[in-house]
């Protein structure tokens, strides 16, 4: 069974879809943009869901994408892309497939130089998002 041929509701269905419950951030940038998000009083929910990119042959989910974050008012994903070009070009694959297999979901990428504008704009300069 292929992606093509997979339903909506089996999509929906596969426990990749179940919320996390993870506080924790996986890059510090991350914690400033969910700080910032707050800020500015859009409520938000951290990676709750991952998307299922493509299937094996049985059907099973082997590779998926987790947005950063969900505007929960908004209804709007938000991902953080702030790495080395390399891995850019790689979650920007993720980005198209996510597109083409859902694309009445609203998705927003916010790109390591948007990402810097954002902190310029409240002085926020000598934030380091390289560490790790």
């Amino acid at each position: 069974m292929t992606s093509s041929t997979l339903s909506d509701d089996a999509r929906r269905r596969h426990p990749s879809v179940v919320p996390s419950s993870s506080q924790t951030f996986a890059h510090p940038s991350e914690l400033l943009f969910s700080q910032l998000l707050t800020l500015y009083g859009h409520p938000w929910i951290y990676e709750p869901l991952e998307f299922p990119l493509k299937w094996n042959e049985h059907g099973v989910p082997v590779r998926g994408f987790r947005p950063d974050f969900y505007l929960t008012e908004r209804r709007l994903f938000i991902e953080l892309t702030v790495s080395e070009q390399r891995l850019v070009t790689k979650k920007n694959q993720k980005v198209r497939r996510f597109r083409d297999l859902y694309p009445e979901i609203p998705l927003l990428v916010v790109y390591q130089r948007d990402f810097h504008e954002l902190l310029r704009h409240h002085d926020l300069r000598g934030f380091d998002t390289r560490a790790a």
